[in-house]
C-alpha cells in the first residue's frame, strides 16, 4: 500500500513524542527524606524544599517528611527555613536524602526592621530604629510590653508610673521636646493603626499618677512579634506632625508557613514590694514624740492619743500590714496558627488576672483576643493581611493608695479590725486607714483595633497598596465612696454617700492609599513610595455625680441618688489629612540616599495655619562594600550614616484656638449661665522639631562583635503653651506659640558580642548606654514671666529651684539656708534659691543570654545615673504624730553637732514648721538617686517529649525587679512620686506546650 506524506509525518511525530516522553520519564524522579534539627534529631515542619533552577517546591509535614518530584541528570535540592541555615545538597543519584539543619546566625544583612510604611534591611537603613524581638518580650510576668523593653534600647527611657495594676508608663524617646507634659507622648502604631496615647481618666489619679493608663495595656505581650521605636528624623519624618516625639510600632504575631501549631501557655506569679524603709520602733517613736513636746515647751495634750490613750507596748509594722501582702497573678493563653505557601492565620486568646499587695481582694483582669490572616496569590501579585485585636479590661482598685499611710502611721496605733471583723475606730481616736477599702475605684475598658493591608503588583516594578482600619476604645470609671468609710462618730448615713462616674469613647478610622515602585538598572536602584492619609477621630466624654442614697447597696446606680450633678457632655472631633512620599536611591549597593516628605493638615489649628510641611534626608555609606575595605578580613560590616529633618507636633487637644465657654455652676433666676473660658487665637500653629543625627555601625570577626555609636540633636521651637495674661483681661492665659527653644542632645552606644556560639554552650552579651542632655536655649522675656521660677536659659526644663541648705544653726537649733541677698531673710524670691538639675545623667542596660542543650537562661541589668527628690521632700515634721525612718534618729544636739535633723517638734511652733517647710524644698531634699537593678531573670528548660502529638514543652522560671543596688533615701530610686506604690518584685513559674 502506498503511504502518503501526511501519514509519514504523523508516524514521525508519534515516534519523536515517544522518544522525548520516554527520556523525560526516565529523568523524572521522586526524592523523599526527613529534615531534623537539634541534638535529639527533632523533625522540623515547614521547611521549603525545592530543586535548584526549577519551580518544583514542596514543604515538610509535621513529622519533617517531604516528597519532591525532580528532573535532570544530577540536580541539587535546596532546603530553606526562616529559623535555620539554608542548605544545598547534590543528589548524586540518591532518591532518599535525610538532612539536619543547623541554627541560623542572623547577621545584620538578614535582619529586617519595620519602619511603618515600609520595611528595610538593617544593613541598608539610613535612620535610627531600635528593635526588640518576641524572644525578649514573651513569657515575662508583666501585663504591659513597656515593662519588658525597659533597658533594652538606647535613647528610649521607660519609667513605670506605679506598682498598682493597670497603671501607666512615662516613655521618652530622646528626651522631652515640649514644655508641656502631654506634648511629649510618642505615636503608637499597632499593626499599622495609630491609636490614642492615653485613656482620658478623671478619677484614677488617687492611685495612678497623672491618671495615666497606657494604651498598650490592651495588648498581650505574648502576642507581640516585634517592638520597634523610630527615633531620628529619617525614620519619623514620614509620619509628619505625629512623629515629633518618636514612633512606637507594635506588630503582632502571624501564622508561620508550613506549620500548624496549637500552643498553650500558662503561668503563676507572686509579687511583693521590692524595698521597705526601716522605720522607728515603738520606743524610738514614743521617745521622739515626748522629746518633741519637751522641746516645744508645752504639755502633752489630750489629743496626743499615741501617748495618752493607745497601748505603749503594741507595735505594728504598717508597711507589712498595709502594703506587705503577696499579689498573685495568673496568665493563661491559647493560640492556634496555620500556614501554607500562600495562606496563614493565627488566633490567640489570653486571660490575665493580677492582684495587689493591699490586704483586700482588689483585682485587675484582662481578656485579649487576637486574630491575623494573610493571603498571597500563587502568582505573588496579590497580598492581603487582616489584623484584629479585641481587649476587655476590668480594674478594681482601692480608692486611696496605702503607701504613704504605711510609712507615717504611728507604730502603736490600734488594730485595724475589732474582734467581730468590723472596722476599729478606737473610740474615735483613730483614723482607720483601711476604711478606704470599703470605697472603690473601678474602671472598665473595651478596645477594638482592626486593620487591613492589601497590595497588588501592577507591573514588575510598581505595586498598588491600600491600608485602612478602625480603632474603638470605650473607657468607663466609677469612684464609689459610701458613708461607712468615715468615722461613725460623725453621725453620717447613706444619705451622705456619693458616687461618681465618667465615660469616654473614642472612635477613629484611617484610610491610606499608596503607590510603591522598585526599579533597578546597572548599579542603580530606586524605591519610591507615594501615599495619602485620611484620618478622622471622634471622642465623646461626660461625667455625673450622685449624692445621697437610700442604701449603700444602690451606690453603683447613680439614678438612685437623691441629688445628681451632670458634668459637661463633650463631643470632640479631630480631622487629619496628609500626603507623603519617600524616595530611596542606592548606587553600587553601598551609597544610599533616603528622602522623605509629608504635608499635614490638622483641625486643631486655625484656618490659616492648618497645614504644615515636614521632611528629612538620610544618607548611608556602606564602607565594608568598598573594594579596598573587603581586604580587611576581621571587618564584617561597616556603615556611616546621618540624617537631618523636621517633624511637627499638634498634641495640644481639640479646639484650643477657639473662643470656648463653660457651663457655670451658678444658676440665676432658673437660668444656667455660660462662662467664657478661652480666648480665640487665629495664629495658633504647630510646634516644630529639627532633628539631626550622625552614626557609625560596625560588625567584626564574622559578625561575632557588633557595635554602634550615634550622636543626636533635636531642637524644638514654636512651643505650644498657655501664655499668662494680666488679671484685668479676665483670663489667666491664652493658648499660643511661644518662641522658646528646647534642645535635646545625646550619645547612644550599643554593642553585642557572641562570646560562645560554635560550641554546645552558647553565650551572648549586649550593652547599651545613653548619655542625654536637655537644655532650654531660648525663652523671650523669661525673667518677667510667671515661668521665671520654673525655667532658666541654658538649663534642663526638668530643673528645680530650691533653697541652699546650710546645716543647723547651733544658736537656734533650726535649719539654716544661704541668704543670697544679705537681708537676713529667707523667703520665696529667686535670689534665695539655687538650681538643682534633677533627672538622668546616663542610663542603659546590660543583657546576657546562655544556652546549653535543653537549658537556656537570660538576665538583664538596668542602670541609671541621676539626681532626684528623696524622702526628705515628703517627710512630715519629725516629732509630729507620724512615724519616721530610722535616719531621723540622727538629730542635732550640742552633743551631736553633726546631726542631720533639727530637734524634734510637735508642729505647734510656727518658726519650726516654717524651717521644716523650707527644708523640704531645699538641697537637702535632693540627692543621688542612681541605681543598678536586676530587671529580669529567666530560666527555661525544654522538656524532651515526642508523645501524644506534643512538639515542644518548656517550663520556665522568671523574676522581675529582683535586686536593686542604690544609696537612695526612699522607697524606690526609679519611682520617686510621693504617696504612690512603686513597681513590685515578681517571681513567676510557667509552662508552655506546643502541639
Amino acid at each position: 500500500m502506498k503511504k502518503s506524506y501526511s501519514d509519514i509525518g504523523s508516524i514521525g511525530l508519534v515516534f519523536m513524542f515517544t522518544v522525548i516522553y520516554g527520556n523525560i520519564k526516565a529523568q523524572t524522579k521522586t526524592v523523599t527524606g526527613t529534615v531534623t534539627v537539634g541534638e535529639d534529631q527533632s523533625p522540623l515542619s515547614g521547611v521549603v524544599v525545592s530543586q535548584d533552577g526549577s519551580d518544583q517546591v514542596t514543604l515538610t509535614n509535621s513529622k519533617g517528611i517531604y516528597q519532591l518530584e525532580i528532573t535532570g541528570e544530577n540536580p541539587s535540592i535546596i532546603f530553606r527555613h526562616p529559623e535555620y541555615a539554608e542548605k544545598k545538597i547534590a543528589l548524586d543519584g540518591r532518591t532518599i536524602v535525610n538532612i539536619k539543619l543547623d541554627g541560623k546566625e542572623r547577621s545584620i544583612e538578614e535582619v529586617v526592621v519595620n519602619a511603618g510604611y515600609y520595611k528595610v534591611r538593617d544593613k541598608e537603613r539610613t535612620g535610627s530604629i531600635a528593635r526588640v524581638s518576641a524572644k525578649e518580650i514573651e513569657n515575662q510576668p508583666v501585663t504591659n510590653v513597656l515593662s519588658s523593653v525597659q533597658g533594652r534600647m538606647s535613647g528610649v527611657s521607660v519609667t513605670q508610673n506605679s506598682g498598682t495594676p493597670g497603671g501607666g508608663f512615662d516613655i521618652q524617646i530622646r528626651g522631652k521636646n515640649s514644655i508641656r507634659r502631654e506634648g511629649n507622648e510618642p505615636l503608637y502604631i499597632i499593626d499599622g493603626m495609630p491609636i490614642l496615647s492615653e485613656s482620658p481618666s478623671v478619677y484614677s489619679a488617687t492611685v495612678l499618677p497623672y491618671g495615666s493608663i497606657s494604651p498598650l495595656n490592651a495588648i498581650n505581650p505574648n502576642d507581640i512579634e516585634s517592638f520597634e521605636v523610630l527615633k531620628d528624623a529619617d525614620a519619623t519624618a514620614i509620619y509628619g506632625s505625629r512623629g515629633a516625639n518618636g514612633v512606637i510600632i507594635v506588630t503582632t504575631k502571624k501564622g508561620r508557613k508550613g506549620r500548624t501549631e496549637l500552643k498553650l501557655n500558662t503561668s503563676y506569679a507572686l509579687s511583693t514590694v521590692a524595698n521597705r524603709l526601716r522605720m522607728m520602733n515603738n520606743s524610738e517613736y514614743l521617745g521622739m514624740r515626748r522629746q518633741a513636746f519637751q522641746n516645744d515647751g508645752i504639755a502633752i495634750p489630750a489629743i496626743a492619743y499615741d501617748l495618752n490613750t493607745w497601748s505603749q507596748e503594741r507595735y505594728t509594722d504598717w508597711q507589712k500590714e498595709l502594703i506587705g501582702n503577696r499579689a498573685e497573678a495568673s496568665v493563661a493563653q491559647l493560640s492556634l496558627s496555620r500556614g501554607s505557601e500562600n495562606t496563614s492565620f493565627l488566633i490567640s486568646y489570653g486571660h490575665q488576672e493580677q492582684g495587689t499587695v493591699y490586704p483586700s481582694g482588689f483585682r485587675y483582669k484582662t481578656n485579649n483576643l487576637t486574630g491575623n490572616f494573610s493571603y498571597r496569590s500563587p502568582d505573588r501579585k496579590l497580598e492581603v493581611n487582616l489584623t484584629n485585636t479585641v481587649s476587655f479590661q476590668d480594674n478594681n482598685v482601692v480608692n486611696d493608695d496605702m503607701t504613704k499611710r504605711s510609712l507615717t502611721l504611728s507604730p502603736n496605733a490600734p488594730a485595724l479590725y475589732n474582734a467581730d471583723g468590723s472596722l476599729n475606730w478606737e473610740n474615735s481616736t483613730f483614723t482607720n486607714p483601711v476604711a478606704s477599702f470599703v470605697s472603690e475605684y473601678l474602671n472598665t475598658s473595651s478596645f477594638i483595633n482592626t486593620g487591613s493591608q492589601m497590595s497588588y503588583k501592577l507591573f514588575p516594578f510598581i505595586s498598588l497598596k491600600f491600608s485602612g482600619g478602625m480603632t474603638f476604645n470605650n473607657f468607663e470609671e466609677y469612684s464609689l465612696k459610701p458613708h461607712t468609710m468615715y468615722n461613725p462618730s460623725l453621725g453620717l448615713n447613706s444619705s451622705t454617700s456619693n458616687s461618681s462616674k465618667s465615660n469616654s469613647s473614642a472612635f477613629s478610622y484611617i484610610l491610606e492609599p499608596q503607590v510603591v515602585g522598585d526599579y533597578s538598572w546597572n548599579n542603580h536602584r530606586i524605591e519610591l513610595l507615594i501615599g495619602a492619609t485620611l484620618q478622622q477621630s471622634e471622642t465623646r466624654s461626660g461625667t455625673i455625680q450622685g449624692y445621697g442614697f437610700e442604701s449603700n447597696a444602690l451606690i453603683r446606680n447613680i439614678a438612685a441618688a437623691k441629688t445628681k450633678v451632670i458634668g459637661d457632655q463633650v463631643n470632640n472631633q479631630y480631622n487629619y489629612t496628609a500626603v507623603f512620599a519617600r524616595l530611596n536611591y542606592q548606587f553600587l549597593k553601598r551609597y544610599i540616599l533616603n528622602v522623605t516628605g509629608r504635608r499635614d493638615g490638622s483641625s486643631r489649628f486655625g484656618p490659616s495655619n492648618r497645614f504644615g510641611n515636614f521632611g528629612a534626608v538620610g544618607a548611608a555609606w556602606l564602607l565594608s562594600e568598598e573594594p579596598w575595605m573587603k581586604r580587611i578580613s576581621w571587618l564584617s560590616f561597616a556603615k556611616l550614616r546621618g540624617s537631618i529633618g523636621t517633624s511637627g507636633n499638634d498634641r495640644i487637644g481639640d479646639y484650643q484656638y477657639l473662643d470656648t465657654y463653660t457651663v457655670s455652676t451658678n444658676i440665676y433666676n432658673n437660668i444656667t449661665a455660660l462662662n467664657p473660658s478661652r480666648l480665640y487665637n487665629p495664629n495658633f500653629s504647630w510646634e516644630k522639631t529639627l532633628k539631626k543625627e550622625v552614626a557609625a555601625e560596625f560588625s567584626l570577626f564574622r559578625n561575632r562583635w557588633s557595635l554602634s555609636a550615634a550622636y543626636y540633636e533635636n531642637t524644638s521651637s514654636n512651643q505650644l503653651v498657655g501664655i499668662p495674661l494680666p488679671a484685668t483681661t479676665g483670663f489667666p492665659s491664652i493658648q499660643s506659640n511661644l518662641p522658646a527653644k528646647v534642645r535635646n542632645t545625646g550619645w547612644e552606644f550599643d554593642t553585642s558580642v557572641q562570646v560562645l556560639k560554635k560550641s554546645k554552650l552558647k553565650y551572648g552579651t549586649s550593652l547599651n548606654i545613653t548619655i542625654p542632655d536637655s537644655r532650654l536655649m531660648e525663652f523671650p522675656n523669661l525673667e518677667g514671666s510667671t515661668y521665671a521660677n520654673q525655667y532658666v536659659i541654658g538649663y534642663p526644663t526638668s530643673l528645680v529651684k530650691v533653697y541652699q541648705y546650710e546645716g543647723i544653726n547651733p544658736q537656734t537649733g533650726l535649719y539654716q539656708f544661704k541668704d543670697f541677698n544679705g537681708d537676713g531673710k529667707i523667703s520665696s524670691p529667686d535670689d534665695n534659691k539655687v538650681i538643682e538639675r534633677i533627672g538622668m545623667r546616663f542610663f542603659g542596660g546590660w543583657s546576657n543570654t546562655l544556652s546549653y542543650g535543653p537549658w537556656s537562661a537570660s538576665f538583664l541589668w538596668y542602670f541609671v545615673k541621676q539626681r532626684n527628690w528623696n524622702y526628705n521632700k515628703q517627710m512630715v515634721i519629725p516629732g509630729s504624730m507620724n512615724n519616721q525612718p530610722v535616719e531621723v534618729l540622727d538629730v542635732w544636739s550640742p552633743d551631736n553637732p553633726d546631726g542631720s535633723y533639727m530637734p524634734y517638734s510637735s508642729g505647734s511652733v510656727a518658726a519650726k514648721t516654717s524651717a521644716h517647710s523650707l527644708f523640704q524644698n531645699s538641697t537637702a531634699a535632693i540627692g543621688d538617686a542612681s541605681f543598678i537593678r536586676l530587671k529580669n531573670v529567666q530560666l527555661n528548660y525544654r522538656i524532651q517529649v515526642r508523645e501524644f502529638g506534643i512538639r515542644e514543652a518548656i517550663i520556665y522560671v522568671q523574676g522581675q525587679n529582683l535586686l536593686t543596688i542604690t544609696k537612695y533615701f526612699g522607697l524606690d530610686p526609679e519611682f520617686v512620686l510621693n504617696g504612690f506604690l512603686p513597681p513590685l518584685k515578681t517571681y513567676s513559674l510557667g509552662f508552655q506546650v506546643t502541639f
